[in-house]
């Protein structure tokens, strides 16, 4: 997966990049308003990180030109900008989430994962799986066609799994899809745990011809038995 960061304060472009690398993405970055539109012209990303106050030109205009050459997908703003008409203006010119600074790398890593498992459902907003079906827009489950009531950690949960299918899914990442920005303030990942532990209960007691399989000491991962 390419990245690409276009953010003009040097020491926060870095942070971004060294966190992003550990996750094995490719990252690339651009610190100007013209660096930014060669880079994007030039090569396809499966997500841009922009900001909107940038040397040389506004990320709002940047993120225009990228709508008019349908290239405005998978956008991420990063701003320290927190008008209500700037989110809702980028979002119009197609960016897929809006992050006010300051904001926390963990945070940040669960916009980009959300926003690249979006890309790799093809615009999809309905996950099958066996009997089971998750409709990401109404936010609901259902096995065999009977609903399935989930809190919202549990759904937001379920669905992690079930775009990663068969891939183990460690406890630290969890953790920062469940905790976002607030990773920092767990003592264990225990909350992780007890998530799980009812989202298991809940899918045995259904027909559900998915489960959640622990892999110790490591994290789980979503099979079909």
């Amino acid at each position: 997966m390419k990245i690409l960061i276009i953010e003009d304060e040097p020491e926060l472009s870095n942070t971004i990049a060294e966190s992003l690398a550990k996750e094995q993405y490719t990252i690339e970055q651009a610190y100007n308003y013209q660096d930014a539109m060669d880079k994007v012209w030039n090569y396809d990303y499966d997500c841009i990180l922009l900001d909107i106050m940038l040397p040389g030109g506004s990320g709002l205009d940047a993120l225009q030109q990228l709508q008019k050459a349908a290239k405005s997908h998978n956008v991420i703003i990063i701003s320290a900008k927190d008008s209500l008409d700037d989110k809702l203006n980028g979002l119009d010119l197609g960016a897929d989430d809006y992050l006010t600074k300051p904001f926390h790398i963990a945070e940040l890593n669960a916009r980009i994962k959300a926003v690249l498992r979006r890309k790799q459902l093809g615009g999809k907003e309905i996950i099958q799986i066996g009997n089971t079906s998750l409709d990401i827009k109404e936010r609901s489950v259902t096995v065999d066609n009977d609903l399935l009531v989930l809190n919202r950690k549990e759904f937001d949960i379920l669905y992690y799994f079930m775009v990663n299918k068969n891939r183990l899914i460690t406890k630290t990442a969890l953790a920062e899809h469940v905790w976002g920005d607030h990773i920092d303030q767990a003592d264990s990942f225990d909350f992780v745990y007890y998530q799980i532990k009812n989202l298991r209960k809940k899918l045995q007691s259904t027909t559900a011809k998915i489960e959640i399989e622990s892999i110790y000491g490591v994290g789980y991962k979503l099979i079909q038995p």
